[in-house]
């Protein structure tokens, strides 16, 4: 049985929190709960989240038309919606305004890959969305290209949404995602952003996969790509205008392409040196016709 009670105590709670990390000024955010086939819990509108009560809490059905509560229910439960449809699996979401994460959504800077164990753990790639306005269905489509391959994706100049199997959980993503934004960004006061090597990020990606993460990068689909590049979400940059601009790219960590010991330096293979020679000569070529 579910004790709607409590899953409501628990909503107000992670509710405190994201009020209290600043993570959803004034009446920001919103909280959901699947708690039946066709009952989801949600937050009301216009109503701070630092000081929810049980009975602030409505439920909706699955397409968003509200079935109990005294308070209107939040004008994005749409966006919700779209990822129980899409996630048998998730049975909670959490949608903010993490500052150091928003920032990333405004600026439309993709999120740099293999810096942080604990990152690339429990989130790996984070994807952008395309921009459209909150609270419509064609707002809540924006996630559909990137649900089923991560459990927290940024809206672009909006915020963050994240979802999973219990209502702290969901928050949690959250946390570590603005945390992390934070980090990369006093990192890049400071200087540079280091990356791991190939060798240490293929160690976390097997230690992901041995304790029970997904990870897109560990399947059969993406075993050619780019691990700390962002390939899994790459091609949808162009649609949400994400570019990498604040950060350096990282070392290629494709599968073929070797590098030498003791630095972070890429060295082709047999085949791309070959290519890069004749270009080079292609060029001293031309260079001579022009001068004679």
């Amino acid at each position: 049985m579910v004790n709607a009670h409590k899953i409501k105590q628990d909503m107000c709670e992670i509710g405190r929190r994201i009020y209290a990390k600043g993570f959803a000024a004034a009446n920001d955010g919103n909280i959901t709960v699947r708690i039946s086939e066709n009952e989801v819990l949600c937050t009301p509108t216009m109503h701070s989240k630092g000081f929810l009560k049980v009975d602030d809490i409505s439920t909706v059905d699955m397409t968003g038309k509200q079935i109990a509560g005294r308070k209107k229910r939040s004008s994005e439960a749409l966006l919700h919606l779209e990822i129980y449809k899409q996630r048998d699996d998730v049975k909670s979401i959490v949608h903010c305004h993490p500052p150091h994460a928003t920032a990333f959504a405004v600026a439309r800077e993709p999120i740099p890959q293999c810096v942080l164990p604990e990152v690339e753990v429990f989130l790996g790639d984070v994807p952008i969305t395309k921009y459209e306005t909150p609270g419509g269905q064609a707002f809540a489509d924006t996630i559909r290209p990137y649900v089923n391959k991560t459990n927290v994706i940024i809206l672009a100049n909006h915020g963050t949404v994240s979802y999973g199997e219990s209502v702290e959980r969901a928050y949690w993503w959250t946390e570590i995602l603005d945390a992390y934004c934070r980090i990369l960004m006093l990192a890049k006061s400071l200087g540079r952003v280091h990356y791991f090597t190939e060798e240490k990020q293929r160690e976390l990606l097997d230690l992901k996969d041995k304790w029970g993460f997904s990870d897109p990068r560990n399947t059969k689909e993406y075993e050619n790509c780019d691990i700390c590049a962002n390939d899994i979400f790459r091609d949808t940059w162009s649609e949400a205008g994400v570019e990498q601009k604040a950060f350096d790219a990282p070392p290629s960590m494709r599968p073929g392409v070797s590098k030498p010991a003791g630095n972070g330096s890429v060295s082709s293979n047999g085949n791309d040196q070959e290519a890069l020679i004749q270009a080079i000569t292609q060029r001293v070529v031309e260079a001579l016709a022009q001068r004679s």
